[in-house]
């Protein structure tokens, strides 16, 4: 009997090991498929609450129409004005001639693109070659590729456009005057240049694939009722804070900082030159009343001062006494914050806006 239930045990102790097993491997497959399940949702969780999901799957990019603008005389003169003065759109995808103290536009390049930006970490941004030009230009566009364009920041490949185009604020251009700078845009001189696509680099190139919102209402004009208002409406078309903010190391705008200054640029006249405090605090300026600011952007000159043509004043002082007048009325309603920047110092690492500008040093956290 013992040798026969030891030969029992002996017979079925491997077949009841192998059932304890497959419990204990199911059980850890039910653990690791949990586990599993858990690491998605947090994965899917992050993804889109911190850059969402157009990095992998592309831009929001709305159909196109087949909607048309008739070129009147009244669209003509006011896209004149809104390229030549507020928007600016040459001002960005034209060369200058730096030989000329104020650096104007190359004189038969306008509108022709160019490299904009080269930065090894960033890649390259080319402004494309805005002319009618039908083979290297806009020529062959269809009035709804430039609306999506300017408005939008989709391409007419429906690529993503970098946003130092600043679709984000033509976002507010009422409906007709869209349809002004694109009728006027297409009047102007066709140039025959052939300018790359833009090569930006990993990550870059799919984060800003979540930046681009197509626009499927009616854009109307804005309250204009005040100088004030009006002065908002236009500040915004002109992208001033985007320049007068400083961003944080990720590129984002400091908000804190709005108008303050401390953003620095590649200067024409000079190597460097950092965007000015604008606002009303005392480290910015508060000296300033209408009729210094009108003659600032006039002449481009702060006292006997020119300043730097890397800040677009060339391009403004295009801008009617109204407009101009309203802008400052808007810039006086602006949050005054201490923030120190000068040109004509040697610049030193500032802890507030965490750029080297002229008094950095002379900033506190």
């Amino acid at each position: 009997m013992q040798a026969s239930s030891t030969g029992t045990l002996l017979l079925f102790a491997p077949a009841d090991f192998c059932i304890k097993l497959r419990r204990l491997m199911k059980r850890l497959v039910r653990i690791l498929a949990f586990v599993l399940g858990i690491l998605v949702v947090l994965i899917v969780v992050g993804i889109t609450f911190a850059i969402g999901w157009r990095p992998f799957v592309g831009p929001r990019v709305r159909p196109l129409t087949d909607r048309k603008f008739e070129a009147t005389p009244a669209r003509m003169e006011r896209g004149r004005y809104l390229v030549q003065s507020v928007v600016g759109c040459l001002e960005c995808h034209s060369e200058r001639d730096t030989t000329l103290t104020e650096a104007p536009l190359k004189a038969g390049r306008e509108g022709a693109g160019l490299l904009f930006i080269e930065d090894p970490g960033l890649g390259k941004v080319y402004a494309p070659n805005i002319t009618p030009d039908k083979e290297t230009g806009i020529g062959n566009w269809t009035d709804d590729q430039l609306a999506r364009a300017i408005r939008e920041g989709i391409g007419s490949d429906d690529r993503a456009l970098f946003p130092i185009m600043p679709y984000l604020n033509f976002r507010h251009l009422p409906d007709e005057d869209l349809a002004s700078v694109i009728v006027y845009l297409k009047s102007i001189p066709p140039i025959r240049n052939s300018v790359p696509k833009s090569a930006i680099n990993f990550p870059v190139n799919r984060l800003i694939m979540g930046v681009p919102e197509p626009l499927t209402a009616p854009v109307t004009a804005p309250d204009l009722s005040t100088p004030a208002a009006r002065g908002e409406h236009l500040v915004r078309l002109a992208s001033c804070a985007d320049c007068h903010t400083p961003q944080d190391d990720t590129g984002q705008y400091m908000q804190n900082l709005a108008f303050a200054g401390g953003n620095v640029f590649d200067g024409i006249r000079t190597k460097k030159v950092a965007a000015l405090n604008i606002t009303p605090d005392p480290s910015g300026i508060p000296y300033y009343d209408e009729a210094i600011f009108v003659k600032t952007i006039r002449t481009g000159q702060i006292g006997a001062r020119l300043i730097d043509p890397a800040m677009p004043w060339g391009l403004y002082r295009n801008m009617t006494d109204e407009d101009l007048k309203a802008v400052f009325a808007n810039m006086r309603t602006l949050k005054p914050i201490r923030h120190m920047v000068d040109n004509t110092v040697e610049p030193t690492m500032c802890p507030l806006c965490g750029h080297s500008h002229g008094l950095g040093e002379k900033n506190k956290k």
